[in-house]
């Protein structure tokens, strides 16, 4: 055996125990070469993937948080149409008894609707509805819708000095604005 170097057929998967393979410098340049290319490569991929990985996972937290504020949206908001439906029945319970005056003879059917819209306003009030009743306060039109401008001297210009109506939120959200009478500065 004269020739150091050993050949493999295309059958055979790896060299057995003491054989050698006979490799040049320029081909040992070339190996490292690849090499560097591969490990570069695969280092590439390897944060490319990792990138990925990391807009997915941030991607599915944004999706489950827009979903749980949709939720609790849905969830906060679901009696809105509900609430404005009972809002007249409040509003006619209050004409009621403002229309039943002092008379001795009515005075139990008085008690009876008083108590009626009590627990109807607790009712809605434990789902979060909120009166609003801004008699004397500053005028807000995100809250008050103004029916009139009255000349008070008595009052600062732009203060509420009659309520028509009350107004009604739910859980913050305005379902009815109050309806008042403004005053205005003296001309």
């Amino acid at each position: 055996m004269a020739d150091d170097k050993t050949e493999y057929t295309d059958d055979e998967s790896s060299a057995s125990v003491g054989s050698t393979v006979d490799v040049t410098d320029e081909d040992a340049e070339s190996i490292e070469l690849n090499l560097d290319d591969v490990a570069a490569q695969l280092e590439a991929d390897l944060a490319e993937a990792k990138d990925a990985a990391l807009r997915a996972q941030a991607d599915a937290v944004n999706v489950q948080r827009r979903a749980e504020q949709e939720v609790d949206k849905a969830r906060k908001f679901a009696l809105e149409r509900f609430v404005s439906e009972l809002l007249p029945v409040v509003d006619n319970m209050e004409r009621a008894l403002e229309a039943a005056g002092t008379d001795e003879a009515v005075k139990p059917i008085v008690e009876g609707v008083e108590l009626t819209q009590k627990s109807l306003i607790d009712a809605l009030q434990k789902h979060g509805v909120e009166t609003i009743d801004p008699m004397g306060e500053p005028f807000d039109p995100q809250i008050a819708q103004a029916m009139s401008m009255v000349e008070n001297p008595e009052v600062e210009p732009n203060t509420v000095i009659a309520v028509m109506q009350k107004g009604y939120q739910l859980n913050g959200r305005l379902v009815r604005p109050a309806m008042v009478m403004v005053s205005k500065a003296a001309e």
